[in-house]
């Protein structure tokens, strides 16, 4: 696809792999950020001229529309955990589908969650699904992707935990029966990749990306501990206890979990059973074990000098 891609939220986890995947096409990406400087990382990865910058606010429509102006294909990565949902997930992604159909785009990629359901008790869940109505009547070919937890180097999951892991005794394991399918970042941003620079495929379908593990909260935070040789004593919380500190301490700055984030760990979050995956961009799913080795090594006692396990 000739043009540009204009690729809203490029600076943020996701983002830096989508953008890798459009340069290796030769694609030019235009990063949209509502500052810009936390995007120049990018710049060292790409050809000379092939990465441009602009400042937007996704709740100013007119801006949204001058920046997306002249755009080939239009992706859609921003999404917040806390914060005001309805207007970044609602009402910034109908600007941006509403000037990706303005610009004559022939692409629009926005990036959703599996559990994005307009009923979900979730206002994370709920903004997701109501974005997703958005930008399908603004824009009605947009492809829809839902990734499950994303793992990777940058992530703030499951370096969460193993920072916690290492320094604490003790480990609370808040809903540790809860499903989880955690989708390697690289895998998803190829996926975004493909969607965005091949519409007559992939346009107007939505789709569900998890990794090829499905594990329990318990599961996955005890691989973690195993794989960063760490051993805290893992104490799985009953739900009243865990929806009590959600409810006490959730609105505080560095909480352990929010009581949105208690509301989305209701439901699995997992691959629907007959829903379009990785399989369909002809991705084969990396499992955790794949990338640990480079990137978890750091929380071992003696970082990337220790003694590699057996995983």
């Amino acid at each position: 696809m000739a043009g540009v891609v204009t690729v809203f939220g490029c600076g943020g986890f996701l983002g830096r792999y989508v953008a890798q995947h459009l340069y290796k096409s030769g694609t030019r990406v235009r990063v949209a950020e509502r500052d810009p400087r936390r995007a120049y990382f990018l710049k060292p990865m790409s050809a000379v001229g092939q990465t441009q910058f602009a400042a937007v606010d996704l709740t100013d429509a007119a801006r949204v529309t001058q920046v997306v102006a002249g755009s080939s294909a239009v992706i859609n990565l921003v999404g917040i955990l806390k914060g005001d949902f309805d207007a970044v997930h609602v009402e910034g992604a109908r600007n941006i589908a509403a000037a990706a159909r303005a610009a004559g785009a022939s692409a629009l990629v926005q990036v959703s969650a599996i559990g994005a359901d307009p009923d979900s008790g979730s206002d994370y869940g709920r903004s997701k699904g109501e974005g997703e109505l958005a930008v399908r009547k603004a824009f009605p070919g947009a492809t829809i992707i839902r990734p499950s937890i994303m793992f990777g180097p940058e992530d703030q999951f499951i370096n969460r935990f193993a920072g916690m892991a290492r320094l604490l005794p003790v480990l609370p394991v808040v809903r540790p029966s809860v499903k989880l399918q955690p989708v390697f970042v690289g895998d998803v941003g190829k996926a975004v990749a493909l969607a965005a620079l091949d519409p007559k495929t992939h346009g107007g379908k939505t789709y569900e990306l998890g990794g090829p593990q499905v594990l329990s909260m318990h599961e996955l935070i005890a691989w973690i501990c195993e794989t960063t040789e760490r051993h805290p004593t893992l104490i799985d919380l009953p739900d009243p206890v865990g929806k009590t500190i959600a409810a006490l301490t959730g609105w505080a700055p560095g909480a352990p979990i929010t009581w949105d984030q208690w509301l989305m760990l209701q439901k699995d979050n997992v691959v629907s059973d007959k829903a379009r995956d990785l399989k369909a961009f002809g991705i084969s799913a990396k499992p955790l074990a794949a990338v640990a080795e480079g990137w978890l090594t750091q929380y071992r006692r003696h970082g990337r000098f220790a003694a590699k396990p057996s995983i």
